[in-house]
């Protein structure tokens, strides 16, 4: 059976067809999964405040702060590197990773814990912007269209009529 009506404007917010230049995964996750953390570290921060004033709200900042720039420092290089180099990302990934840890390990251990900073508050805020985060990565990445094959080639007569 065929039909005369032409297709339309296509459903949803992205436009059918061949992948062309799209914008980076990588900042789209780093947007939507700061985002979110931001989000949830403020209601803990609220929270943290009337239990135990600004000091308190200030140690889940500066745990989630910690966690963010942990993370987001992982999303930029995927940006950066994914681009040029997508089978070397993986390799940059886990060796950044490394180099993370024991950079944040040596900065904290070399500064230590300031005075003012409030252990369990710090925890929390560090827990749920890890927790907040992750979910909001891992839904980004549900999200994602990844192209895995090529599309294939227009027949010559320029109509393709594989639709």
């Amino acid at each position: 059976m065929t039909s005369n009506a032409g297709t339309g404007r296509p459903s949803g917010r992205r436009r059918l067809g061949p992948v062309g230049e799209t914008s980076s995964l990588w900042l789209r996750l780093l947007v939507l999964s700061a985002g979110a953390a931001l989000v949830a570290t403020a209601i803990t921060c609220v929270i943290a405040g009337f239990m135990n004033g600004g000091l308190g709200a200030l140690s889940v900042a500066f745990g989630a702060a910690l966690v963010m720039a942990f993370f987001a420092i992982s999303l930029l290089i995927g940006h950066f590197v994914g681009r040029s180099n997508p089978s070397g990302a993986v390799g940059l990934f886990v060796a950044t990773y490394f180099v993370k840890v024991i950079g944040f390990a040596v900065v904290l251990f070399a500064i230590g814990a300031p005075s003012w900073l409030h252990g369990r508050w710090f925890l929390i805020g560090a827990v749920v912007s890890v927790v907040f985060w992750q979910t909001a990565e891992i839904y980004g990445f549900s999200k994602a269209r990844l192209q895995i094959f090529n599309d294939p080639p227009s027949p010559k007569g320029g109509r393709d009529d594989t639709a």
